[in-house]
């Protein structure tokens, strides 16, 4: 499937457009935002003007906007759209499909969000020097091959959004607002690194029959739901150890402990993808949880460098 070339758009179409962005998932990046620049303030109480860390999450949401859409346009082009089941979490936003004119405009949209990705990431380069050139080559490489390329290796597929949203928006957010990289953004990064992949590879759970079609090859369909779920339940482990461990060998401060409190969800949700991996009714209230601990985790932890 072809969408047209680009053309003038109505109003209504601007808005049919706009859900391409998935506006409702793009949450998670003021949350990693919120968490390099916790990280940072407590790394360096003098680091960043309000302006600085504006630009940074104009960036950051600039660079989430532009992997959704070409994701987007690449479910639609592949003929993915048209088999997925959807979920609330899973199987992008259905618009394409409705709306063929908009992939053309989707595919621009798309381009253009991440040339300005871009042109914010060398704004700090000039004023920083090249320490962020290769977090920033590593985004754009990230950003331009996930939906072609990325989503047919396994274990890319697996971590390419932690490090998106970890590595590189929480060490890059630190970094553009310090000038330097520290131990305790490292090991910030390291919680969206564990949740994010952990978020997609739940996800990608309702989609396996379909993905398998179009020639994707993630971890579900490689090592089917069930073992994928103990991978699930191994990298939730981490996300708690690596609060823990932070805490002990004095990279966090006492009270980052505070991300420790989704552990109440975070058991149970664990429990219940291994048990119900393959009953996709029984995984959505699971893949709602999921997302709740995603995002709560690092503005706890966050919370916790403020009052640290």
């Amino acid at each position: 499937m072809e969408g047209g070339s680009p053309g003038k758009l109505h109003r209504g179409a601007v808005l049919e457009l706009s859900a391409t962005a998935r506006p409702n998932f793009l949450l998670l990046t003021p949350v990693c935002v919120f968490l390099g620049a916790a990280a940072a303030r407590y790394a360096d109480p003098g680091a960043g003007t309000a302006l600085a860390l504006a630009l940074i999450l104009a960036g950051a949401l600039l660079a989430h906007i532009s992997v959704n859409m070409l994701n987007e346009y690449e479910d639609f082009r592949s003929g993915l759209d048209s088999i997925t089941r959807r979920t609330p979490f899973s199987g992008g936003s259905g618009t394409l499909p409705g709306n063929p004119r908009l992939a053309g405009h989707t595919l621009a949209a798309g381009v253009i969000a991440l040339v300005g990705t871009m042109g914010i990431g060398l704004y700090f380069t000039l004023q920083l020097g090249l320490a962020l050139v290769p977090l920033g080559a590593l985004g754009v490489l990230v950003v331009a091959t996930y939906s072609t390329h990325i989503v047919r290796a396994p274990l890319a597929c697996l971590v390419a959004p932690g490090l998106g949203f970890g590595l590189l928006m929480v060490t890059g957010t630190a970094l553009a607002l310090t000038g330097h990289y520290s131990g305790t953004t490292a090991a910030a990064s390291l919680l969206p690194f564990f949740l994010v992949s952990n978020l997609l590879l739940l996800n990608q759970f309702p989609d396996v029959e379909a993905d398998r079609r179009v020639g994707r090859r993630h971890l579900p369909i490689v090592l089917g739901r069930r073992r994928s779920g103990l991978v699930y339940g191994a990298m939730l482990a981490a996300t708690y150890a690596t609060i823990v461990a932070a805490v002990l060998v004095g990279q966090f401060p006492p009270p980052a402990l505070l991300g420790l409190i989704t552990l109440i969800p975070a058991v149970p949700v664990s429990v219940g993808v291994y048990r119900h991996a393959d009953e996709i009714e029984a995984l959505t209230p699971l893949l709602r949880l999921n997302v709740l601990i995603t995002l709560a985790t690092p503005v706890l932890v966050g919370v916790g460098f403020l009052v640290g």
